[in-house]
């Protein structure tokens, strides 16, 4: 976690942590508060909307969850994490109510070891820098929190990964997000466009060949899966996979084993496969283009990637995000947004998502002539705007529809839990649902 990771964020600690625990945060740059329950003054500090709250429940726990409340009601949706002991009195109905709402517990003597791994996977920190590159997962936005959660929940899992979403939202981003929060994080991770491999040459790109298994083939090649054994292996744009290497992928997700071309020798490799497409795959079955056992096999675990439409309040942050990049490495004159050209950005439909976002930010910084950009500058208008608005308003009204019913699905249709998920009461997910027309019988 370095000090770039933590701009602009800080930590509510409710208790009072060691020397190691405060002074650590700091030099980790973290801005650190303290709200300490044993005060009769203390109550919710003021910490702005990006803050993490640690709730020391080791000692005078029911007075810690007492400040946890008063944080929680002046920041709504606030994540926290919770320290634990074998002191701590898990019978007391207040405690044992709040800790399953927590985004993590330390259990035991809190190490600062365990506490930065912990902050390290909370949204917008661990996968808002990759690879120390302008994140398209940057955002605070209820579908990104819940983007963010799933990426946590699916990094431990050795099963295969299909990412599905519209072009430029960052499917690539979130397969190496995950890699990096995963077991295998110090193994490779081998990005493949299935796309861009030349068609004659889609076998050996991915799984080798020997040295005369073709005119041309000169030396042993080594393929893409060999090469990343003990890692991930993220195949983008798997829907444009020829049939006959889609038979071989199935073996490697079947058996664990490739066979180079020119060879008849099973070669065992451990890899996890995650793949991403834009296109519709259920479609693609139907109309006898892709491989309906190898459909399902990837199928295991989904991740939809939302579309920048659908994540509200999102787009001045990425913008800004994306601008502050870009000056560190050209420092060019601007250096923020007009009135006008937030208003412009907030009123476009977006079609190339976060990617079209950064590239119109970036070009703007260019060809801009003042500190601040304007809306011509990114090339949008206010009149244009307008008339989208009305596309964009049942775009996301199809969008929220859909994202409740995935939620629902995920959550087994326990109204409860898909409640606590989108971080909603129960009254309101029983409202979208009417509103939506949802019959939970039938979706059953």
């Amino acid at each position: 976690m370095s000090r770039g990771e933590s701009t602009g964020r800080c930590v509510v600690w409710v208790g009072r942590p060691s020397v190691e625990e405060h002074f650590g945060l700091i030099r980790a740059g973290w801005r650190t508060l303290v709200a300490d329950p044993a005060r009769e003054d203390a109550g919710s500090p003021e910490c702005g909307d990006a803050a993490i709250a640690v709730v020391d429940l080791r000692a005078s726990a029911q007075a810690a969850v007492r400040v946890l409340a008063g944080l929680r009601e002046s920041h709504p949706g606030m994540v926290w994490i919770g320290l634990t002991s074998a002191r701590t009195p898990m019978r007391d109905p207040s405690v044992r109510h709040v800790l399953p709402q927590a985004f993590e517990i330390i259990d035991g003597p809190s190490s600062f070891s365990a506490l930065r791994r912990a902050l390290a996977r909370v949204p917008g920190d661990g996968m808002a820098h990759v690879d120390d590159q302008p994140s398209m997962l940057t955002g605070s936005s209820p579908a990104i929190r819940a983007l963010s959660q799933n990426i946590r929940k699916f990094a431990p899992v050795e099963l295969p990964l299909l990412i599905t979403g519209e072009t430029g939202t960052g499917k690539e981003m979130a397969a190496r997000a995950l890699h990096q929060i995963s077991s295998r994080s110090d193994r490779p991770f081998a990005a493949i466009n299935c796309g861009a491999l030349p068609a004659n040459l889609v076998q050996s790109e991915l799984f080798g060949h020997e040295r005369g298994a073709f005119t041309g083939a000169t030396a042993r090649r080594i393929g893409h899966f060999e090469s990343a054994d003990g890692g991930i292996v993220f195949l983008d744009e798997i829907g444009d996979l020829p049939l006959d290497a889609q038979t071989n992928l199935l073996r490697v997700l079947q058996e664990g084993t490739i066979e180079r071309i020119g060879s008849c020798q099973s070669i065992k490799v451990d890899v996890r496969v995650l793949a991403a497409t834009h296109v519709d795959l259920e479609k693609a079955v139907a109309q006898g283009r892709f491989r309906e056992d190898l459909f399902y096999r990837l199928n295991v675990l989904r991740l939809r990637m939302p579309p920048l439409r659908e994540r509200q309040g999102d787009i001045e942050l990425l913008a800004q995000h994306f601008l502050d990049a870009f000056r560190e490495s050209y420092g060019t004159r601007a250096r923020a947004f007009s009135a006008n050209a937030r208003k412009a950005m907030n009123g476009f439909a977006w079609p190339g998502n976060v990617r079209e976002l950064m590239n119109r930010v970036q070009r703007a910084a260019v060809i801009a002539e003042d500190a601040l950009i304007t809306p011509e500058d990114l090339e949008l208008s206010l009149d244009t705007t307008a008339g989208d608005r009305d596309s964009l308003g049942s775009a996301r009204t199809s969008a929220e529809r859909e994202a409740i019913v995935d939620c629902l699905r995920a959550s087994a249709f326990n109204i409860s839990e898909c409640a606590r998920r989108l971080r909603v009461s129960r009254v309101t997910v029983y409202r979208l649902c009417k509103k939506h027309q949802l019959a939970l019988d039938q979706l059953r």
